[in-house]
């Protein structure tokens, strides 16, 4: 076994752990508090993260830890793990289905793997399974024809969001960066914006969608990185096309950008 296929096994056991933790847990584990930042955190995230920790600490002590609940720095080890315990905490107050664990393994500020898993949905999507973005029915070619997900928006610029509302076909508001992505990766959504993502947000969804031939970028049109504050993904002419949208304001960019890219 590769090094590679040990760390995918290892993140598979430490999610698994997190989920029999989860499964067992009472009502009172999704009562909401609140941070200092305003997000909403509950004793279900704080719980999670310290058995998935555990188990990831426990099989590979020489790479740290990086969690959403318990992170204090602000530049990452040159290697780690990367973890939100439950991404949609919102959602997971609220009893919707729609949240996951969301674990990324990184080397020098880039996703190597990563495992997403909404135990409520019972569905799992891991890397090291390697395949192409599938072909949506009709497949976008231009913003106005695509299906995009939209979360983070709290913090975003009205502006920026109420055009890319009136420009794309349909917009999907689902508070889960990291199912966004996962959407891109499925074929369900054909682009997915992700506004001031924070990287355990977004590690493991954007390991899945480069996995699968996708194009995961950051502002300016640059290969996503942890410091960017938007992401976009999809296939390569829509994601620069939304991205142009959302950084220029003008949709006729965005489509003469889509249509060039794609050879229409």
């Amino acid at each position: 076994m590769s090094e590679s296929e040990a760390l995918l096994d290892l993140a598979e056991q430490a999610v698994d752990a997190g989920i029999a933790r989860l499964a067992h847990a009472g009502e009172e584990w999704s009562v909401r508090q609140f941070k200092a930042s305003g997000e909403e955190v509950t004793a279900a995230d704080l719980e999670v993260e310290k058995v998935v920790s555990a188990v990831l600490r426990r099989q590979a002590p020489g790479i740290p830890v990086v969690g959403e609940e318990t992170a204090r720095r602000s530049v990452l080890p040159p290697r780690c793990w990367l973890l939100d315990p439950i991404d949609g905490t919102m959602n997971f107050t609220r009893g919707s289905p729609f949240h996951a664990i969301s674990l990324a393994y990184v080397e020098e500020r880039h996703p190597r793997l990563g495992v997403i898993d909404a135990p409520a949905l019972g569905r799992r999507w891991r890397t090291g399974r390697e395949g192409r973005l599938p072909v949506s029915a009709p497949m976008a070619g231009t913003v106005s024809e695509a299906v995009i997900g939209l979360t983070g928006t709290g913090s975003g610029d009205p502006r920026c969001i109420g055009l890319l509302q009136s420009t794309a076909y349909r917009i999907r508001m689902q508070g889960a960066m990291s199912l966004d992505l996962v959407g891109v990766a499925e074929g369900w959504l054909d682009a997915c914006v992700c506004v001031r993502p924070k990287p355990w947000d977004v590690a493991a969804g954007t390991a899945l969608v480069r996995e699968r031939g996708g194009t995961v970028l950051g502002a300016g049109g640059r290969e996503f990185a942890f410091d960017s504050p938007v992401l976009v993904a999809g296939r390569t002419a829509l994601a620069h096309a939304v991205l142009s949208l959302w950084e220029s304001g003008s949709p006729g960019t965005a489509e003469t950008a889509v249509r060039e890219g794609s050879g229409q």
